[in-house]
């Protein structure tokens, strides 16, 4: 998400929120709030030394140096930081707390994101100058400057990677009427660093360096204050509120910052229209219709339609809009270089600047965002703009934000709204790999998810009935065409009854017996649990109860959209009995249904749709710990603990799995993925997924997926007779969409009606069916391949969707491709993202040749070349020197382990594989039980080795096995049967096969 422009208004709006002690808040491990009675029993588990030093410490003298554990704390002469401590932890990495004078002695809360960090290095060592003092571990050094507190990170040559830039800001504020500060660190100004993760965001930008992030929970935005660079580094930024990386300064709505002038007055001139008919023409300063309350501001003659249903025509006939508003006016720009702008939005909606069309968007009218684009303008220099809109009882807003000097857009710069201290932890990983290892360490190890989650799962917006469940399961198993999970999303409950988990008789009058019949046919069941309760439900009343549910949605009286509209809240998780609760509600009434897995929508949390920030406030808060604006980004991740730990107390050795519409820092841990919410049906949508699903990845969370086609349709695809020239589109765009997601780490169809289905999405006998079984085919022939990578990333801490520049940082070239990606380190992806494109660029990075996945052509790195993209296959290579194991194809998951593996070589390079094997469902992988299946192939004399099997047997393990190994050349690709050129059996012994 990006800026709320009247975020720097906020601080005053908060004061009167609701207030509390610090004695209030329940507590458990990793929620307690830092206070002097707790400090010990924190530092017991493991809460860093130098934050609890820095909340008890009398403040020391300006100048002075003391020795903590692992670290220093020195008081800087010349600083707003009153103090600044750097201690070292685990195999080298740096935390840094900084805190103004007024804040040493307040309660701070305990980091959510690392509530149990490498402990501090006992054997730092510390040296001091006149200037400055040095803290340094096995991986570097850093320096901090005694007069500044500036701080400086060195690798362990001596080579600088990070420092800070400006000194540290500290702005007071306040939530709840607790003191707060507005916090901001800028570090490597000027620099050339390609950077990525930050979470997930929809605006198809791949590269972060110069750019402007929000990081604020929303449907569609995720937010993780963690960012891997190409120097090899990763900084993690420990704040839970809203936090923005870039320009410090909030954007503004264009008429506030940036002038507009109209007819020579303030202001854009602005037209409605009703039926092609202007009705209002009036002059606004500012466009305006961002949030709900803004409604009020449309003007009443312009009311009469709505909604995109009530259009007409002109005396031509000619069809014309139902409602349409138009601005115009003259930018005034009084700075040069590239003005930033974002058109929140929603409907149908185009901006030309300069008579140039910048943005031609849409978006279903209850879930607007932003669309970034940026402008170059001259200072002095007028520049015409034009915004059209279909508003559809949508939103709309255009905000900016002036350009800043190159070398501070070129830089690292980070900014949280509430804060009682800066809090980050540098790792100096030497790659941005080792970097999201560096990360896992202080935030958690990537829990395993059951091997049947990287299967193919079949979803829809939604399943109304218990039949239409079941059949739906029985009409993949008939077609054969695989199929691992099935999801029941929302609104299983009667609609007067949301929250108390109880399925409505009328449709669902046997739950168990279809949680039975799904498991028969060797599928998995995965329902829909908000964190969302009406009142009037027993459930509601539990925790209500136990104050353990917010009141602020009720207080606004904001109803929700089903039937006449309910009022409802969320629970609060932040409260170790509200999470206990809530799940013992879930398991006593889902749980021994039967449910495979959970799904955990609107947990940003998402209330109400459309309110502003100081009402979001309002609904979400207090929390146990403290005030909503302090912990704003976190929810979603206490409401994966509730899941996590739950299930665990339930099923101790079978794997919890949770899918979250939102994550933060720390989720991998709790066995959750995450994907990217209610997206709409379009190309540009299906491009931004690329970037998105990256920087995720990038930002330590493996786990990601998407709707495929996306969720929400424009009226012309989802009409049930829809145009041809419509419903062409539609399809195509679902194949690409498709393709897409089979190589992704998720593999998931789910979206409002047109139905999903593959075999209600394409007609029997057509291409895009055929296509969609190939590639639903191929995910399972690829299982070897990528259940090896999920485990790897608990094993090795690795990543399955992967950005080029993890694996090629000093090639330029490909360092901003937004749409090409690395799944895995083998294959390279390159989905078709424009309409009716049949072919594509694809950038081959420097440092590897590429095989062409269809043909066996190489394409040597460093180059680029137009490839073909027929509707039916999307381009996909894979680096020569790559052991690619494949099996056959099978309806679900380990339907035969014993099956043959067919070992594919693609030759240029030497290469290795280290195949992975469980039993996919238990937690004992965590004790070893699991085995390495070592593949080597020598490039010189086309051989291949396939090692000593290693590790601990495991349930269901077979002794023997037929391996087949295949090599690639120009012209014999793999085949659809996976052909083979040898075949050899193997009982967990050495073979050496050869190439004929």
């Amino acid at each position: 998400m990006d800026h709320d422009p009247r975020l720097e208004r906020r601080p005053d709006r908060l004061r009167n929120q609701f207030s509390r002690s610090p004695g209030d808040a329940p507590g458990d491990d990793g929620t307690l709030p830092l206070t002097k009675e707790t400090i010990m029993t924190m530092t017991k588990r493991a809460i860093p030394l130098a934050a609890a030093a820095i909340a008890l410490s009398a403040a020391s003298p300006p100048g002075t140096v003391q020795r903590i554990a692992g670290g220093v704390m020195v008081n800087p002469t010349a600083s707003d930081a009153a103090r600044v401590s750097v201690t070292v932890h685990g195999d080298g990495m740096f935390h840094v707390v900084a805190q103004p004078a007024a804040a040493l002695n307040l309660p701070r809360s305990p980091s959510l994101m690392a509530p149990s960090p490498p402990a501090p290095l006992a054997n730092a060592r510390i040296s001091e100058t006149a200037d400055s003092v040095t803290v340094a571990g096995p991986r570097g050094s850093a320096i901090i400057d005694r007069t500044t507190g500036a701080v400086r990170f060195l690798d362990a040559g001596g080579k600088e990677y990070l420092a800070t830039a400006r000194p540290a800001s500290f702005r007071p504020t306040s939530a709840d009427g607790q003191r707060y500060w507005a916090v901001s660190q800028q570090f490597n100004r000027g620099s050339d660093e390609g950077l990525y993760g930050l979470g997930q965001h929809q605006n198809a930008q791949m590269d972060y360096r110069c750019q402007d992030v929000e990081l604020a929970q929303h449907n569609m935005d995720i937010a993780v204050p963690f960012v891997v660079s190409t120097r090899g580094y990763g900084l993690l930024w420990d704040n839970n509120g809203i936090s923005r990386f870039g320009n410090p300064q909030p954007y503004k709505l264009v008429g506030d910052g940036l002038r507009v002038t109209s007819n020579g007055k303030p202001g854009f001139t602005a037209t409605y229209y009703l039926a092609g008919k202007a009705v209002v023409t009036r002059q606004e300063t500012t466009i305006d219709y961002q949030y709900l309350d803004d409604q009020l501001k449309w003007p009443e003659a312009a009311k009469a339609t709505t909604t995109a249903a009530a259009g007409g025509q002109n005396p031509q006939g000619n069809a014309v809009e139902p409602q349409k508003v138009v601005w115009t006016g003259t930018l005034h720009p009084d700075s040069t270089g590239q003005h930033k702008f974002q058109l929140y939005g929603s409907s149908y909606h185009k901006v030309w600047v300069g008579g140039k069309l910048v943005l031609d968007r849409w978006r279903q009218n209850w879930n607007p965002w932003y669309s970034n684009f940026d402008v170059p303008m001259t200072r002095g220099k007028p520049v015409p703009v034009r915004i059209e809109w279909l508003p559809n009882s949508g939103y709309m807003a255009l905000l900016h934000n002036a350009p800043l000097p190159a070398a501070d857009c070129n830089s690292v710069w980070m900014t949280s709204d509430t804060a009682r201290a800066i809090d980050y932890w540098v790792i100096p990983g030497g790659s941005i790999d080792a970097a999201i290892a560096g990360y896992r360490q202080i935030t958690g190890k990537s829990a395993m998810l059951p091997k049947w989650a990287y299967g193919f799962w079949q979803s829809r917006q939604r399943y109304d009935t218990q039949k239409e469940v079941v059949d739906t399961v029985a009409t993949y198993r008939r077609l054969g065409i695989p199929l691992d999970n099935i999801v029941l999303d929302w609104r299983y409950w009667r609609d007067d009854d949301w929250g108390s988990h109880k399925f409505d008789p009328t449709r669902f009058a046997n739950p168990d017996k279809m949680i039975d019949d799904v498991h028969a046919m060797n599928a998995r069941f995965m329902i829909s649990v908000w964190p969302k309760f009406y009142p009037t439900t027993d459930t509601y009343k539990e925790l209500a109860a136990k104050g353990l549910v917010y009141q602020g949605n009720i207080r606004q009286q904001n109803k929700d959209w089903v039937g006449p509209g309910y009022l409802s809240t969320f629970y609060d998780p932040y409260a170790p009995e509200g999470r206990r609760i809530f799940w013992d509600q879930v398991e006593k009434r889902l749980a021994k249904k039967g449910v495979d897995a959970w799904w955990a929508d609107a947990s940003e949390p998402d209330m109400h749709s459309n309110l502003s920030i100081e009402k979001r406030l309002d609904t979400m808060g207090p929390t146990a710990l403290g005030p909503a604006a302090e912990f704003f980004n976190s929810y979603s991740l206490m409401n994966a603990r509730s899941f996590a730990d739950g299930w665990k107390s339930y099923k101790p050795d079978v794997r919890p799995f949770l899918l979250t519409r939102s994550g933060f820092a720390g989720l991998q841990r709790e066995s959750a993925a995450i994907w990217s919410g209610d997206v709409a049906s379009r190309w540009f949508d299906l491009r931004a997924q690329i970037s998105a699903g990256v920087n995720a990845s990038m930002s330590g969370i493996p786990n990601w997926t998407h709707d495929i086609g996306g969720f929400a349709l424009e009226d012309r695809f989802s009409t049930k007779t829809p145009k041809p020239q419509d419903l062409d589109e539609w399809r195509e765009l679902n194949l690409r969409w498709f393709q897409f997601g089979a190589f992704s780490p998720l593999f998931r169809s789910h979206g409002e009606a047109p139905f999903r289905e593959i075999y209600e999405i394409a007609p029997e006998g057509s291409p895009m069916r055929a296509s969609m079984i190939w590639y639903d085919h191929l995910r399972y022939r690829l299982m070897p391949y990528i259940y090896t990578l999920a485990a790897d990333t608990y094993v090795s801490d690795g990543s399955i969707m992967r950005a080029l520049a993890a694996d090629f940082p000093n090639d330029r070239a490909v360092r901003n491709i937004d749409d090409q990606y690395l799944f895995g380190r083998a294959f390279m992806v390159a989905p078709v993202t424009d309409y009716r494109a049949r072919s594509r660029k694809v950038t081959f990075p420097a440092g590897a040749d590429w095989i062409d996945f269809a043909t066996g052509r190489v394409h040597r790195g460093g180059t680029s070349a137009v490839v073909a993209a027929p509707a039916e296959r999307m381009p996909l290579f894979v680096r020569a020197g790559s052991v690619v194991p494949m099996g056959p194809v099978t309806q679900y998951v380990d339907q035969d382990r014993a099956a043959p593996l067919t070992v594919t070589v693609y030759p240029g390079a030497n290469a290795q594989f280290s195949l992975y094997e469980d039993d996919g469902t238990s937690e004992q992988y965590r004790n070893g039980a699991y085995t390495r299946i070592p593949i080597l192939y020598d490039d010189r004399s086309g051989t291949v080795t396939i090692g000593t099997r290693q590790g601990t047997a495991w349930k269901g393990m077979p002794d023997m096995r037929k391996v087949r190994v295949k090599w690639v050349s120009p012209g014999k690709p793999v085949t659809d049967d996976n052909a083979f050129d040898v075949e050899v059996a193997y009982a967990g012994r050495p073979v050496v096969v050869r190439r004929p």
